[in-house]
């Protein structure tokens, strides 16, 4: 996990402008109300949860030994909460996604989705392993998962609120952003004593706590085995978070270490990493109303945003957003139809594009249904009612609040026109390589974060991804619609100045001739290279980006201010707001921000309108039904006939009389939570998070248990598949399986 720098932070804070994932830290920031605010270690003591509401950090389940002997898990909070214990020592994260080890030797299981960039890259149009499926029957022939894959193993976690707040209390703006930015740095420092430590320091409760989190990094990762896209993404992108889903989400991974033990870089002397433990695979299976674990790591949510945050998001950011992920969406159609090489390039990038853009067009048709921004209404009027009751509280700290999010909502208009006119992996690469060279100049304490020592390996990997991930005529397409798009923002949207430097549209193409930045050898070249030596460059991009690197850094600096005022206002906001829910004996839990959280809850259908019930279980008869011979709806020839023969063995529930696919459980998950391990009452895996209805998208905003509803692929038909379509014998031996009694 890695810390933004501030301009990347801006573009994502009421949504996600950037085209490429969010796989970033927000470090936000924390001033103490002494009035109001409980102590740290008593948070959740007071809380009770209200439904399956709440992604809990795992220190915290020990204050809600309660609710989960209510819905009935067995294993002892006090062994949840430690991380060094079975199950949460065997969940890992993959930078993005969640997923767990499964055999002692590094054997990993998480989402198809989730392992698309490895199959991706190995693939190609005569050799395709998205369409066809991978799978390794020894070791020898696992394929490397590439550069950016890697597995976190979460080894220790620890409050660091006062080291980085202590003395800012009346420090605003940028030298409060900075002051927080060093100490941060600082922290990260002394944690990472070697390349196989990866530490971060997060934000919790929007800036009121910090945590350092100390994580192995595996950088050595293999992939070992997938399903065909006909079963790993059955469905595409007409059943992306609808249900009934019949879905086969997922993949096998593996972690490969030196001889040592320790993480190494890639080579074929390292052997599989002895994973201290790892879940046992339950194909006993589940019924309704059954309770059931999730662990993992959920990126963001927004419970505790304002109702003018929500009417930001809902009236102008997320119907911007939408709009440029389906105009990206066109050009690369357009761009790769004349080749099916191009299309096998970007299919990654269109698969993420597409599954960001319906969860957004998801929150939208959330907030038309249920209008969040009213409740919120009704909510924050009950709270100011409560706080300007208190005794000794800021008189000023609401009205501040007010304006620094207002304030702070202008400029992300404005970043957001600037990401729109620079869709160019081209002139991405050009503006890292050379914003790296100004910050070399500097003591590496003092360099912005992710272009320090600690980045080069990630920046690295940036760069060499684009390799599989990268066709010319694809990216001037998508810098020439950028750009057109731009132009037609309202001029309030686009920055002052920025469209004197842009380059016209018919400049575009020899920018693409006169730049040799899209060979792979020629990138890595210059990540050695100084900034004179980037200046005095003739190359078009590295000369556009030179160009606009003072407009980029002085736009940075208004965002650090921006942060600064927010950071030292917002946490004294959600002092008051903790207090003011523990008073109402409510739930206190942070928002998501990738971190490792538990969220509980049980298998469970749900109605999404008057009339309708759905759920929770689908099955193998599902997949014929929906069967038209036709993407998305084509599944292999193996997995139809073992169907019409009835070829269920020990993976047929006794209840449904067939092969479960997926099911829905009452679990309070978010993006993130793909790959999310599902474990039974006694730490089994029975499950893997893989989507969330459609109805539920909303929840990153709003928790409404009647019909929030999470969608989980049932463990017994991976087992299945893997038995009577794959015939992946090697890996079902390899994992410890527990089947039904006989």
């Amino acid at each position: 996990m890695r810390q933004r720098n501030a301009s990347q932070k801006a573009f994502s804070r009421y949504g996600n402008w950037s085209i490429l994932p969010r796989l970033f830290i927000n470090p936000g920031e924390h001033i103490l109300f002494k009035k109001l605010v409980l102590p740290a270690a008593l948070l959740a003591a007071f809380g009770v949860a209200h439904g399956d509401e709440g992604q809990w950090q795992p220190h915290q389940l020990p204050q809600l030994k309660s609710e989960l002997k209510r819905i009935g898990i067995q294993i002892p909070a006090e062994r949840i909460a430690d991380l060094t214990k079975h199950p949460m020592s065997a969940i890992v994260s993959l930078g993005g996604c969640s997923a767990s080890f499964v055999s002692p030797d590094g054997l990993v299981v998480t989402n198809h989705h989730c392992a698309y960039g490895s199959i991706q890259r190995n693939s190609t149009a005569e050799k395709n392993y998205i369409a066809d499926g991978f799978l390794a029957k020894t070791r020898a022939e696992e394929l490397p998962g590439g550069p950016n894959a890697l597995v976190y193993v979460t080894e220790k976690v620890e409050s660091v609120t006062e080291r980085v707040l202590k003395g800012l209390e009346n420090t605003g703006g940028k030298a409060r952003h900075e002051a927080i930015e060093s100490r941060v740095k600082a922290l990260i420092a002394e944690c990472e004593t070697d390349k196989s430590v990866r530490c971060s320091v997060p934000a919790f409760h929007r800036g009121l706590e910090y945590y350092r989190i100390r994580q192995m990094m595996i950088r050595d990762v293999r992939l070992v085995y997938a399903p065909a896209d006909m079963v790993g993404n059955y469905g595409g992108d007409i059943d992306n978070y609808e249900w009934p889903r019949h879905t086969g989400d997922y993949s096998f991974l593996r972690a490969y270490v030196g001889k040592d033990g320790r993480p190494a870089d890639p080579s074929p002397d390292n052997v599989p990493y002895k994973s201290k433990d790892f879940l046992v695979v339950s194909a006993e299976g589940l019924k309704a109303g059954d309770p059931i674990l999730l662990a993992g790591y959920p990126g963001r949510t927004s419970r505790y945003k304002l109702p003018a945050e929500i009417r930001f998001a809902r009236d102008m950011s997320y119907p911007a957003i939408v709009a440029e992920y389906q105009a990206d969406l066109d050009t690369i159609a357009a761009a790769t139809k004349a080749g099916k090489n191009d299309e096998v390039r970007y299919a990654s990038v269109v698969k993420s594009i597409n599954n960001r853009m319906k969860k957004t067009q998801g929150l939208l048709d959330g907030f038309a249904r249920k209008d969040i921004a009213a409740i919120k209404d009704v909510q924050d009027g009950e709270f100011r009612a409560w706080y300007a009751k208190q005794p000794g509280v800021s008189s000023s700290m609401l009205a501040e609040l007010d304006a620094a999010i207002a304030a702070d909502m202008a400029l992300e208009q404005q970043t957001f026109a600037w990401n729109v006119a620079t869709n160019s992996d081209l002139f991405k690469s050009a503006r890292t390589l050379y914003r790296l060279a100004l910050e070399r100049t500097k003591p590496d304490a003092q360099r912005e974060s992710g272009y320090q020592e600690r980045d080069l390996a990630m920046i690295k990997a940036r760069l060499t991804r684009l390799e599989q991930s990268y066709v010319g005529s694809v990216d001037q397409a998508r810098f020439v619609g950028g750009l057109q798009r731009y132009a037609k923002l309202p001029a309030a949207f686009r920055p002052q100045g920025l469209d004197a430097l842009l380059p016209a549209v018919a400049e575009v193409p020899t920018l693409y001739r006169n730049s040799k930045l899209g060979d792979t050898a020629t990138r890595l070249a210059l990540l050695d290279a100084d900034a004179a030596t980037l200046e005095k460059s003739d190359d078009a991009f590295m000369r556009l980006a030179v160009k606009l690197n003072g407009f980029a850094l002085a736009l940075e600096e208004r965002s650090k201010e921006s942060e600064g005022n927010l950071e030292k206002v917002i946490p004294q906001y959600m002092s008051a707001v903790i207090a003011w829910k523990k008073s109402q004996g409510k739930p206190v839990y942070p928002d998501a921000n990738s971190t490792l959280r538990v969220t509980y809850g049980t298998v469970d259908a749900y109605s999404p309108k008057d009339g309708i019930t759905k759920g929770p279980f689908t099955t193998v008869e599902g997949i014929v039904e929906k069967h038209t011979g036709k993407d998305p709806f084509n599944a292999p020839r193996a997995l139809l006939d073992a169907v019409k023969a009835k070829r269920y063995g020990r993976f047929r529930d006794s209840v449904l009389g067939t092969v479960p696919v997926n099911f829905l459980s009452s679990a309070d998950t978010t993006g993130g939570n793909s790959g999310s391990a599902i474990v039974n009452k006694r730490g089994e895996l029975v499950g893997l998070n893989f989507d969330s209805t459609y109805e539920s998208i909303t929840k990153d905003w709003y928790f409404d248990t009647a019909i929030t509803r999470a969608i989980h692929l049932d463990v017994r038909y991976m087992l299945w598949v893997m038995k009577e379509v794959d015939g992946a014998d090697n890996l079902l031996k390899e994992m410890t399986i527990r089947y039904p009694k006989k």
